[in-house]
């Protein structure tokens, strides 16, 4: 196993601590949880195939999504 360090905000550590105890885990296991969770995740995300529509720009704003559909579609 691969020992690192982290910095983490009061808040963080406080609920990490807080978490373990209630769990029974060690801080260090409730940490290798977390990032296993967190990697996870984003490796699904990155293998999905690209969406139509506002997919394509993960930084449009949800209003700017619907004035493009009734710029194309129309409003009726």
């Amino acid at each position: 196993m691969h020992k690192t360090t982290i910095y983490l905000p009061e808040s963080t550590a406080r609920r990490m601590s807080r978490a373990a105890k209630r769990l029974g885990k060690s801080r260090a296991e409730i940490t290798r949880a977390a990032l296993d969770d967190y990697l996870d995740r984003s490796e699904r995300v990155a293998s999905l195939p690209a969406s139509i529509g506002m997919g394509d720009n993960p930084n449009a704003a949800a209003r700017d999504y619907e004035e493009r559909l009734a710029e194309h579609w129309g409003r009726r």
